[in-house]
């Protein structure tokens, strides 16, 4: 498995493992393209080129040679990182991919200097919380918008030294 930097020529790579490695997510929620219209499992490729116009940097993990991870991460202001659409294709999970995509944003904010590294999930997607909580993010608070059929529960990760 080796993980490399997305391009421009990935856009339908990306689009694809981020829509289908949330579809269980939105079955399990039931969310739509209704009542959540920006959930990643509706994702594009106008969504990750939009991503990349913004600064977002994708990271794709490849299993001989093939697309079955990935994870984008933002740097919105200094010392702050986010990690966004971690995804992994639902035949390759279990199996230390996501650990290892959430690792490698991990290294990349700490080269940056970063001192927190944030993530928003679904609040009652309990399992994907404990997940992350294994990897050494903390809960921060849980906040809900008119426009999603869900609440979201901040998480963060302190990077020792910056």
């Amino acid at each position: 498995m080796t993980i490399r930097n997305a391009t421009r020529e990935d856009l339908a790579a990306i689009a694809m493992l981020v829509s289908e490695s949330n579809k269980d997510v939105a079955v399990k929620f039931g969310l739509n393209d209704g009542n959540c219209p920006k959930h990643p499992s509706f994702c594009t490729e106008s969504w990750i080129e939009a991503d990349l116009a913004r600064g977002e940097t994708y990271f794709i993990l490849e299993e001989d040679g093939l697309p079955i991870g990935c994870v984008a991460y933002e740097n919105p202001s200094a010392g702050l990182a986010y990690l966004n659409r971690l995804s992994v294709l639902p035949l390759h999970r279990n199996h230390g991919v996501g650990a290892r995509l959430v690792q490698h944003i991990v290294q990349h904010a700490r080269f940056a200097s970063i001192q927190t590294i944030s993530i928003g999930v679904i609040g009652e997607h309990t399992d994907l919380q404990r997940w992350y909580r294994k990897l050494g993010f903390k809960d921060g608070e849980t906040k809900r918008f008119p426009h999603l059929p869900f609440s979201v529960k901040y998480m963060s990760y302190a990077l020792q030294g910056g």
